[in-house]
């Protein structure tokens, strides 16, 4: 009596084997992986630091020029207002 298992051929693995060849082939990915991205040299982990620490420098510019932005308008707000009061209440001697 035939089964269908009778035509193939099976590898029978321990489970360490089989964790050990797992190991190895996500590894093997994985160095696949870094090195589509170009990150292949070994480098890879200070390069993805770098370029965080890049992303975090432009956050905080942007941040700080926007800070900046909205002083600069507020101010100028503010001295409008002043001058327009000053002209208003003739603290200047002006025309009379």
């Amino acid at each position: 009596m035939a089964t269908e298992y009778d035509n193939h051929d099976f590898l029978n693995l321990r489970p360490e084997d089989l964790d050990e060849l797992l190991i190895r082939a996500a590894e093997k990915g994985a160095e696949r992986a870094l090195a589509a991205l170009g990150l292949e040299n070994g480098h890879a982990a200070k390069d993805i630091r770098d370029l965080r620490g890049l992303i975090e420098a432009w956050r905080q510019a942007r941040q700080t020029a926007w800070q900046t932005l909205i002083k600069l308008l507020t101010t100028g707000i503010l001295v409008a207002l002043i001058v327009g009061a000053s002209i208003k209440l003739k603290l200047y001697g002006g025309v009379q």
